[in-house]
């Protein structure tokens, strides 16, 4: 029997989830790649967690070396620079300098990591993710994994009778624990699993369209479950986008009341008190002192900053009038400022800020001549929005919502400038009653 190569599929043999396929695929290619994708796999679904006898390395960290080793030796791996390229450049050079001038440069440097490893993640992906089977493949991972922590913690909410409770959900141990970064990676998926489910229903079969309803309904749960009124405002502006333009249709007309109904008998009373409540609370009221002095330390040292994760410290010795709550020892302590822009602004200054603004901006544009890739970058990129508004009130610039999107649609676009034919399965495309592409 011949032995599989990657040459021998094809990406639209993977629509939408044909497991065993992509499986095939997987392991006919190079371990850069099975690197890379086991990188993602262990930072998302956190096995690890799940059979703590095998938490004794840092899986993460080792996928992400080997992804590194095993580029060098792979003939598809090649790095090609764009403008994203050069924004992340730009931006580390730019953190670094204000760990020379930071307020404490000790807190900076123990922070380090926590930016670094994304900067990794970025060329390792760019460099690595290079046909359009790669991409899919890195793309399904990143569906399942996200698919299975909206499962699971939607689960729980109905589970305890979609009530209310002032920790919300909690998602696994990592960057999703918290329910505010859990429900922006919900953001993440919602937008992705509405773009997949518009553009994937007429290839799939009957598990496939199952996932492809879990991928927009089990986030949506997890979202109001979690009770974070970010992502929630951020989830009804994406809606909003999303269908702006159909919603005076009657079938998605009545489809829209109906959701915005059922919404509404979900959302426990306690979540509708937190929103009349919004601005006048105490957690908004030291939120807003929050901004207010961190713009003030933004113009104050508006090339570096206060230094990398400096704000707390920062913050505690020169405004602790404006600290509204204590710490677990009773002592005044300030947080993170609970906004990205806020954060990276005192973190490194306006320059900073500038390039961190431009990198999702750098990948807005599309040319390829794929439908269903247009919609997976329309997808990536409602997940970034999504994340800039949820963003406003939370500190998550370092997380890896908009890296991991940044690098996967860097990604994309490389796929299409050294790809030399497109599939012929786009040329069947299916359309609605009004003759419109879907």
């Amino acid at each position: 029997m011949a032995k599989v190569k990657p040459e021998d599929f094809k990406v639209e043999d993977f629509y939408f989830f044909k497991i065993k396929k992509m499986w095939a695929f997987f392991w006919s290619e190079h371990p850069a790649f099975w690197a890379i994708c086991g990188f993602l796999f262990f930072e998302y679904f956190r096995p690890q967690a799940i059979y703590t006898a095998i938490d004794f390395i840092p899986w993460s960290q080792l996928f992400l070396a080997l992804s590194l080793g095993f580029s060098f030796v792979d003939k598809k791996s090649k790095l090609r620079w764009s403008l994203t390229h050069t924004l992340i450049v730009l931006f580390t050079i730019q953190i670094y300098i204000s760990f020379i001038f930071a307020y404490n440069p000790d807190v900076s440097w123990s922070k380090n990591i926590q930016f670094l490893q994304w900067v990794v993640v970025f060329f390792l992906v760019t460099t690595i993710v290079q046909t359009r089977e790669r991409f899919y493949v890195f793309l399904m991972i990143l569906f399942i994994c996200s698919l299975k922590i909206s499962i699971g913690t939607s689960r729980t909410y109905a589970m305890r009778g979609f009530s209310f409770t002032k920790w919300g959900l909690m998602g696994p141990s990592g960057y999703f624990q918290n329910s505010g970064e859990l429900s922006i990676q919900m953001l993440v998926l919602v937008a992705l699993g509405i773009c997949l489910i518009m553009r994937m229903w007429p290839y799939s079969g009957r598990l496939e369209k199952l996932l492809l309803v879990l991928g927009v309904v089990t986030p949506v749960l997890t979202i109001i479950g979690a009770s974070s009124r970010g992502s929630q405002l951020a989830l009804a502006l994406l809606l909003a986008v999303f269908f702006y333009k159909k919603v005076f249709r009657p079938k998605v007309l009545v489809a829209a009341i109906l959701v915005v109904v059922a919404i509404n008998y979900v959302l426990p009373e306690e979540q509708k008190d937190r929103f009349r409540s919004m601005g006048d609370d105490t957690t908004s009221t030291q939120r807003i002192l929050y901004w207010k002095n961190g713009w003030e330390m933004m113009k104050d040292y508006p090339f570096t900053g206060v230094g990398f994760f400096n704000f707390p410290v920062y913050f505690t010795d020169f405004y602790p009038q404006d600290i509204l709550f204590r710490n677990h020892q009773g002592r005044l302590r300030a947080e993170l400022p609970h906004n990205i822009f806020i954060q990276v602004g005192t973190d490194a200054g306006f320059p900073a800020l500038l390039w961190f603004i431009l990198l999702p901006l750098s990948v807005l544009r599309f040319r390829g001549k794929s439908e269903i890739d247009h919609s997976i970058h329309r997808g990536l990129l409602m997940g970034i929005l999504g994340f800039c508004v949820a963003g406003q009130f939370v500190s998550v610039a370092y997380y890896p919502f908009m890296w991991v999107s940044v690098s996967m649609l860097a990604a994309l676009r490389t796929t299409h400038k050294i790809s030399k034919s497109q599939p012929a399965l786009e040329s069947n495309t299916v359309e609605d009653a009004q003759g419109r592409n879907i």
